[in-house]
């Protein structure tokens, strides 16, 4: 069995040094690996980033991570993913990297996502050039979930896990206004999922949302926001062969 400890939303600023590295030091006793489920900062800033980084260097656990509306604030991604990786921590966008948890490879893909909504209520991609480009650029992110599934298949990894900033389902945003929920995610996510299976997905970003969802497809969906679980992560169990 892998103990996958997650959480989303952790919004650092320049004071919140150490107000998580106490728990994160706990995790080798209860967890296999930790999932950042992004909007790991408050504003994108590289100086944010480094508080980031500084709780999360050297845990006893591998951490994989995505960014998320937050971290792009400042429109500086790459700095702030730079300065997680320069800690270890494995930084996705449409790709996937396999982790070693006591002889069982886990893969995990990830993507920040985007949003457009979900079944029966989402953009469509007709129109202005910047309303296609934004349900473009959702497509394109999910593609690039769908495809690093896929190839995380065909390395084996029997167990995989899909790690995104937005949600792939409205199951998980019950709770927020409905009028948000194209901001919030889209069913994008969820289709590519579905399609290329995972055994559990992971996201954040929807504060006053939900923790348990599924798919269609029937995979588990986690809303990880630190506003939602209320504590500094939290473990779900995978079963292996």
């Amino acid at each position: 069995m892998i103990r996958v400890a997650a959480v989303g939303d952790i919004h650092m600023g320049l004071e919140s040094q150490g107000v998580l590295r106490p728990a994160f030091e706990t995790l080798n006793d209860c967890a296999d690996l930790l999932l950042l489920a992004g909007d790991l900062t408050r504003h994108g800033t590289p100086e944010e980033a480094r508080v980031v980084a500084q709780e999360v260097r050297d845990l006893p656990v591998p951490v994989v991570a995505v960014l998320g509306n937050h971290d792009h604030h400042d429109e500086q991604p790459e700095k702030v993913a730079a300065l997680l990786e320069d800690a270890g921590v494995r930084v996705l966008e449409g790709e996937g990297t396999i982790v070693e948890c006591g002889g069982t490879r886990v893969g995990v893909a990830g993507t920040k996502g985007f949003g457009g909504g979900f079944v029966g209520r989402s953009a469509g991609e007709f129109g202005e050039p910047l309303m296609k480009e934004f349900v473009r650029y959702s497509r394109r992110c999910a593609d690039g979930l769908r495809t690093a599934l896929e190839e995380l298949e065909r390395q084996g990894c029997g167990t995989r896990v899909a790690l995104t900033h937005f949600s792939p389902v409205a199951d998980t945003l019950a709770g927020e206004p409905p009028e948000i929920y194209p901001f919030l995610g889209s069913y994008l996510l969820a289709e590519a999922i579905d399609t290329a299976g995972a055994d559990l997905s992971v996201h954040g970003h929807a504060h006053a949302g939900t923790e348990h969802g599924m798919t269609a497809g029937g995979v588990r969906v986690r809303n990880v926001a630190q506003p939602v679980i209320r504590r500094a992560f939290n473990v779900y169990h995978l079963h292996t062969d």
